[in-house]
């Protein structure tokens, strides 16, 4: 049985995320969080939601367990990838999908402690689950199959007015993939990712009380699709990269947007 991690797994992608591999016959560790954070003004995740994402999963007949983390907290995510090995014998997959937004204003007008949020969580989070899961993915003996996996954003190449600070942490996710993509050659582990556009979770209605818009779904006109994403469509295209048909694929950012960057 492979083995994945994935990060911001208590709702919303991450959560999709997990379900969709469990389902495949995945191995799943759920990590999250599960708490909120004082720079932010919405709620995120809770532990209740993490709990109940990998009930569901078991429930169903899948694998999973969960485990509490800030992604921001490099030494705790070395404890994760330690986790998942030490119950899985090894990790296969590790999807970098914990994110964060903050804005509504211009950037020399953002609180402080809300940009250093989003660049920790959504950047430097990325970033530190490829230092301690890269690693653990090169250990599985050759041929390897191992897959880093990151959740980018159409922000990544839309300057979108009042979420700078996203927009440049999305970016720099980005780039880490097409960097790691080289870095990793032919080792057999591969980097990629996917960009989503407008999606149906709560970053997305924290992005309309951002803008002062009556709901999420009024995003949905900006897309050629006219309508939002389910967080499982995302998901689907994660599972994908992470499987052996993505073989040939890496250092890729693959839009799953509903055409929004056309």
């Amino acid at each position: 049985m492979k083995a994945a991690l994935v990060t911001g797994a208590a709702r919303g992608i991450g959560a999709a995320t997990a379900k969709k591999l469990a389902a495949q016959g995945w191995a799943v560790l759920a990590v999250d969080l599960a708490d909120d954070d004082p720079a932010l003004p919405y709620p995120l995740g809770t532990a209740k939601q993490l709990s109940t994402v990998v009930a569901e999963i078991r429930e169903a007949g899948g694998t999973a367990a969960e485990f509490r983390a800030d992604v921001r907290d490099r030494g705790r995510l070395a404890e994760a990838v330690a986790e998942a090995e030490q119950r899985w014998g090894g990790l296969d997959a590790a999807i970098a999908a914990a994110g964060v937004i903050g804005g509504g204003a211009p950037l020399w007008e953002m609180p402080p402690e809300q940009e250093d949020a989003v660049l920790d969580v959504n950047l430097r989070g990325v970033l530190n689950l490829a230092r301690v899961a890269i690693p653990a993915l090169l250990n599985r003996p050759k041929p390897r199959s191992g897959r880093f996996l990151a959740v980018a954003s159409a922000a990544a190449t839309r300057g979108l007015p009042m979420l700078a600070a996203y927009c440049a942490a999305k970016s720099g996710v980005a780039g880490l993939i097409r960097a790691l993509g080289t870095e990793l050659g032919d080792s057999g582990v591969t980097a990629n990712a996917v960009s989503p556009g407008s999606t149906d979770t709560p970053i997305l209605a924290e992005s309309a009380r951002l803008y002062d818009l009556p709901e999420a779904r009024a995003f949905a006109a900006q897309q050629p699709m006219h309508r939002l994403l389910d967080p499982a469509e995302v998901a689907a295209v994660l599972a994908f990269l992470a499987s052996p048909e993505s073989s040939a694929m890496t250092g890729a950012v693959v839009p799953v947007d509903g055409g929004l960057a056309l």
